[in-house]
């Protein structure tokens, strides 16, 4: 897999990709990332990649021009643009499941008031991370590449992501590890008894009561 991310501040991203299953995928081949700023595009004698808003407002706009020509030189037959913007569907599993198949992402991070409306004419999917805003795109790509990232053939153990949460709408059972009993909290018995179809049962169990009380909507 190739992941192109398009960004005013690419040294944001240092030490993010540097480190961990990340820096694994990369140095084994599983994944290729680069980061384009495309400032670089920037038809502008100085360089300038945003503008004052039509009608008025607060801030500057990314303006096409920039934008545009990037993802054009980047562009192939199966790549795929991601734009990341409070306005986009909320980014969830399953959609991380689906890029992972992908060859070529082509990942846009905006900035300042954001994006001018005619950016979104140049891409395939428009992504928000949650019903807030940051500064920036650069969070949110970072948020993107990880959760793609590990689910590529070879880079983690497949039963590793098989049994996260949001794997069949539910969320990941509890686990405990040693010692048996720490400040008078005990692990539970069934976890003991060496019974693989009762551990199950109670994992299960455990999903579904975790799911009910913190996110009902997954079950809906």
């Amino acid at each position: 897999m190739k992941i192109d991310i398009l960004t005013l501040f690419p040294h944001m991203f240092d030490g993010v990709f540097e480190e961990s299953i990340i820096k694994r995928a990369v140095d084994t081949g599983k994944v290729e990332i680069n980061l384009v700023n495309f400032r670089e595009f920037s038809l502008d004698p100085h360089h300038k990649v945003d503008d004052t808003p039509y009608g008025g407002g607060a801030g500057m706009v990314l303006t096409c021009q920039p934008i545009f020509d990037c993802v054009k030189a980047l562009k192939k037959e199966n790549s795929k643009v991601i734009l990341l913007t409070p306005s986009g569907i909320p980014y969830k599993q399953e959609k991380a499941y689906y890029f992972s198949n992908e060859k070529h992402l082509i990942i846009i991070c905006g900035h300042y008031e954001g994006f001018d409306e005619r950016i979104k004419s140049i891409c395939d999917f428009e992504l928000s991370i949650g019903d807030y805003v940051l500064t920036g795109g650069e969070i949110p790509a970072m948020v993107l590449v990880d959760s793609i990232v590990r689910l590529l053939p070879g880079v983690i153990e497949e039963e590793s992501h098989i049994q996260d949460s949001f794997h069949n709408q539910l969320l990941d059972y509890p686990t405990y590890t040693k010692p048996r009993i720490y400040e008078g909290m005990e692990v539970p018995e069934v976890l003991l008894s060496g019974d693989h179809k009762k551990i199950e049962e109670y994992r299960q169990q455990e999903s579904i009561r975790l799911t009910k009380e913190n996110r009902p909507d997954l079950l809906d």
